[in-house]
């Protein structure tokens, strides 16, 4: 009786250690997916490959500006998921005529909003040589980013910046990259 008391003692909780760590990954991914879900996937999709953006970097910007709220309005009055200013639409539908028809209160819905904010970060990748750059430029403003640019005590070499002068831009680059690696890490993209 004794020895079968002393085997059951250890038996269960091996038994229910290995029970933990078989479903433990299976936990981590569904929590990490919690945490960087994929809301909108088709049009992030469709409209990242049509202007050559990766859906990682779409995912990331609207994760990180909206936290997938459509209806979000932030105090710059920017809109929607990937949280788009009134300004910055006209300025899009200046380079593109597909989007003039457009109003503001469009960019409250979520397939016009991926496709104006896709669109902008390609515009944007045209003008700027790598992604953090590019994402300084989202928040911040291309006006801004070039600036910057242009001023040693940013940038060494015309293209990248060393230093981000805006605490907030600064912040947001680091949360978008983060966010990235994350959804390529968990997605595989």
């Amino acid at each position: 009786m004794l020895v079968k008391r002393t085997v059951a003692r250890i038996l269960i909780p091996l038994l229910l250690i290995g029970a933990v760590i078989a479903v433990a990954p299976s936990i981590v991914r569904q929590t990490a997916k919690a945490l960087y879900p994929t809301p909108y996937w088709e049009t992030v999709h469709q409209e990242a490959v049509k202007h050559g953006v990766e859906p990682s970097l779409v995912l990331a910007v609207i994760r990180t500006e909206s936290f997938f709220k459509p209806q979000a309005v932030s105090s710059a009055d920017a809109r929607g998921l990937m949280q788009i200013t009134p300004l910055t639409l006209k300025w899009a539908q200046y380079r593109s005529e597909e989007l003039r028809h457009l109003t503001d209160e469009d960019l409250f819905d979520a397939k016009t909003n991926i496709r104006v904010g896709v669109y902008i970060l390609s515009l944007l990748a045209e003008q700027f040589s790598n992604t953090e750059t590019v994402l300084a430029a989202y928040n911040a403003g291309a006006g801004a980013v070039s600036d910057w640019l242009a001023d040693t005590a940013y940038s060494d070499d015309g293209e990248t910046l060393h230093t981000i002068p805006y605490s907030e831009t600064k912040q947001y680059v680091k949360k978008v990259t983060a966010a990235r690696r994350q959804y390529q890490k968990i997605y595989n993209f």
